[in-house]
């Protein structure tokens, strides 16, 4: 954590919490709490409610947790051993993503640590059924942490009864919840709820959802503004590569193979099959990248994201589907420019009604066909999963879009994976540029997005400056690039989809088991292996010396062959003796017969 986002003239011990949560935070090396912390913590214990806007990694899964907990802790010592009433879910807590959900059970697991059997914490977000989860809710856990649609479930199940026992509710994230289509729910859950309770708010950001959200469930909340837009712009770096689509993976090869960026990196990019093919694309090179994409079983996701954050892996191909989840840009998010720009219609002929009416129908039919196309690949895609937001990724040094983000508001969520907690970032965008190759519809339409994020991120402070590639160091690696793109094909892509899928659901539900009873096995369990070996090259894996660009530090890089310097080598030996020329034989000798007589003597 960084200094600067720490209270150092405050502490945990100052902030009355209960010796078991000081003793947990001390073994968790916590001493300072951080501003969010010290601001929100003692709110909490005093029962307001609290709205709070901090940033990524600034400390809030703690801010909320910690009172819920001491809460918990104090009036379970003030009831009887055998009272009923200890017996309650008491805490209620609403995240928008099941990874989140994971990752703050997990968090709360760590406090609760000297706690004994005190507290209980159940976790429904994940994929089982509702009649398997019934009978742990039937055991009244004290803390629930559930996604919006799951908790609402089980009250219309009636698997969970909260109208008389729920002492506290926090949602976190406030405005992904709403992006991701929970208001609904949020509404419903409201509605099973006591009149009476405590709420906390947190969230990046304050948008009008927000403040709608803060209507219905907020009773004179206490309002905390402790993001600094300013501090935080200064610590990420962004750069923006003007490039051909063909040019993206040779400078995403370049940048990797000679490790340009130092550090742990994710890549995004739009579309799943896009993934496979740019881990296809550099597994070639021997370049090892994990997939992460909502097709995965949650507990493979879980690994991946575990083991990316202890440095087994240090790259990461994220398909980034918040368009596909409602997480768009709103109309507050637009620019004035793009709301003033009109369009002027001629007036139209009588045919041409007739061609308009029959490029509708055509349309529609095509539209058709593409809602059929995306429910079936939707199918087996997780409705919860989020990557750009909410996930806990530790120590990312840069990431990379190797697809613009579709909105404004996912590409500050990207961006948002490194800088966190004080540290520097940098965020590197490849933008197509228009070519013979090119879409043109897509090309305007990236172009206008891009215009529109650099609109804003310029008004924050932060300009996305154009980071110019010498195209001519890296051309020796194009015919490279492009022989290994020209073996990933539309059907290896798809094989390698399957095969990838069906790998990481053997390791979820069959290895489950024996995972929990020996975790230390987990370790052995890798999600960056080839998936189609055979395609190796073995020469691709290094790259020779002359092709190395003349920067310093780039003959260390990872693949780069290297000679060893012995100076000069003389074509004959200083100190050895000329060795004599044989005698030649005779014109007409059997050379078998004087190779016998050389014996003989």
């Amino acid at each position: 954590m960084d200094d600067k986002l720490l209270d150092k003239k405050a502490t945990f011990l100052a902030l009355d919490l209960d010796d078991r949560l000081l003793r947990a935070l001390g073994h968790m090396k916590l001493v300072h709490p951080t501003l969010v912390q010290a601001k929100a913590i003692p709110l909490a214990l005093a029962g307001k409610d609290v709205l709070a806007r901090a940033k990524t990694g600034s400390g809030k899964t703690a801010a909320f947790c910690l009172p819920i907990l001491h809460k918990l802790l104090t009036t379970k010592e003030a009831l009887p051993i055998n009272s009923e009433s200890r017996k309650k879910t008491r805490a209620l807590i609403l995240v928008p993503t099941r990874e989140l959900a994971e990752q703050v059970t997990k968090y709360i697991a760590e406090l609760i640590k000297f706690c004994g059997k005190e507290i209980s914490a159940v976790n429904i977000a994940n994929n089982s059924p509702l009649h398997i989860q019934a009978p742990m809710l039937a055991e009244n856990p004290d803390i629930v942490v559930s996604t919006p649609a799951k908790i609402l479930k089980h009250m219309v199940a009636k698997s969970i009864d909260l109208s008389q026992s729920l002492e506290t509710l926090v949602i976190d994230e406030a405005d992904l919840v709403l992006s991701f289509g929970y208001e609904d729910d949020i509404k419903g859950i409201v509605s099973h709820l006591p009149k009476i309770h405590q709420s906390m708010l947190l969230s990046a950001t304050l948008s009008k959802g927000v403040e709608s959200l803060k209507r219905l469930i907020l009773t004179k909340p206490a309002i905390l503004r402790l993001e600094d837009d300013k501090e935080e712009s200064s610590k990420l770096v962004q750069y923006v590569v003007r490039c051909t689509e063909e040019d993206k993976f040779l400078l995403i090869y370049v940048i990797l193979k000679l490790r340009l960026i130092a550090g742990k990196c994710i890549l995004f990019v739009n579309d799943i099959d896009r993934s496979y093919r740019l881990k296809l694309f550099l597994e070639q090179f021997s370049i090892k990248a994990c997939v992460l994409n909502s097709e995965l079983p949650l507990n493979s996701r879980y690994h991946i994201v575990e083991e990316f954050n202890r440095g087994v892996y240090d790259y990461i191909i994220a398909t980034d589907e918040s368009d596909k989840m409602g997480e768009g840009d709103t109309k507050g998010d637009m620019d004035t420019e793009d709301e003033e720009m009109t369009t002027v219609e001629e007036p139209a002929t009588q045919e041409e009604p007739v061609a308009a009416a029959k490029a509708e129908d055509d349309d529609k039919k095509e539209k058709a066909k593409g809602k059929k196309d995306s429910k079936k690949r939707r199918r087996n895609q997780d409705k919860e999963y989020g990557v750009s937001r909410g996930i806990d990724f530790k120590g990312v040094a840069a990431v990379i879009n190797f697809d613009f983000p579709l909105s404004a508001r996912a590409y500050t969520h990207r961006v948002g994976r490194t800088a966190r907690a004080g540290r520097r970032g940098m965020s590197l965008s490849l933008v197509s540029k228009e070519d013979i190759k090119s879409n043109s519809a897509a090309y305007q339409k990236e172009e206008a997005m891009f215009a529109r994020v650099a609109g804003q991120q310029r008004k924050k402070g932060s300009d996305i400056q154009p980071y110019k590639f010498d195209m001519n160091q890296v051309e020796g690696f194009r015919y490279r690039s492009n022989d290994a793109l020209r073996l990933v094909t539309k059907s290896s892509i798809r094989e390698a989809r399957i095969k990838e899928i069906k790998s990481e659901i053997l390791n979820s539900e069959k290895l489950k088991a024996h995972f929990e009873d020996r975790p230390k096995d987990l370790q052995f369990l890798r999600h960056d292996k080839a998936l189609h070996p055979s395609q190796i090259k073995p020469h691709m894996k290094h790259i020779p010396q002359y092709l190395v660009p003349k920067i310093a530090g780039i003959a260390q890089a990872d693949g780069v062959a290297t000679t060893p310097n012995v100076g000069f080598v003389p074509f004959n030996k200083k100190d050895g003796k000329r060795r004599k020329s044989s005698r030649k034989p005779p014109k007409g000798s059997d050379p078998l017969k004087s190779l016998g007589k050389r014996r003989r003597k």
